[in-house]
């Protein structure tokens, strides 16, 4: 996918950070678009479907960690990818934005470059998707590869990104124990440094939605699928 057929979609409340960023990234060559509130930019990722989502937390009318959890609703945008503006030092904000569906957060302030560099880190994952038309069958649950999408007992459910791609790398290999390091390196990327919570936080997630039963966790090791 070429630059100019990225969209990224801008939100932050603050004008200077929007004209700033937006800027940089448009100089680069993207189609920036910006939202002033979460409210806002829920309705403009219905229009526009942008594959990128970078995202301020706190804000006026819905903040974005409600902004996120809204989006990650829409089955129609289940593979954009959303990042989070966080002030430095906010753990809680970003294991929140974790639990609400997010694929990363950056830190600010950043210097423009900086931040353009982690953008192209994150669509660097769009480009590493797996096969179109990898079907995926474990006992009740069939997992779709192709359109990020999941049936268990003949019902379909919708999955955050990285919540399918945790679940389908898991479930590629029933009962192998996948290391957490190489959960991170393999669902999140090696550019992108997170903790482990991260991990703990989607497993839980996946817990809720697909039964306790079906992971493990190996103590001091990582997680595997159980059939």
């Amino acid at each position: 996918m070429n630059k100019k057929d990225i969209k990224i979609l801008l939100v932050d409340d603050e004008p200077d950070i929007l004209e700033i960023i937006g800027y940089n990234l448009t100089n680069e060559g993207y189609q920036v678009s910006t939202a002033k509130n979460g409210l806002e930019a829920v309705k403009k990722a219905k229009k526009e479907k942008p594959q990128l989502i970078i995202l301020d937390v706190m804000m006026p009318e819905m903040d974005g960690i409600e902004a996120c959890e809204a989006i990650r609703k829409l089955p129609e945008l289940s593979s954009t990818l959303i990042t989070f503006l966080t002030a430095r030092g906010e753990d809680y904000s970003q294991v929140a934005g974790f639990d609400a569906g997010a694929d990363d957060y950056i830190t600010k302030p950043i210097k423009p470059k900086v931040l353009v560099s982690k953008v192209k880190a994150l669509l660097r994952r769009l480009k590493s998707e797996e096969p179109a038309g990898s079907l995926m069958t474990i006992g009740n649950l069939v997992i779709n590869r192709e359109e990020y999408k999941i049936v268990l007992d003949g019902t379909e459910i919708v999955l955050p990104r990285k919540e399918f791609e945790l679940l389908s790398l898991l479930a590629s290999k029933p009962g192998k124990v996948f290391k957490r390091e190489d959960i991170l390196d393999r669902v999140w990327g090696n550019e992108v440094v997170v903790g482990g919570r991260t991990i703990d936080v989607h497993i839980r997630k996946l817990r809720e939605k697909i039964g306790d039963q079906s992971f493990k966790t190996v103590k001091g090791v990582g997680y595997k699928f159980v059939e």
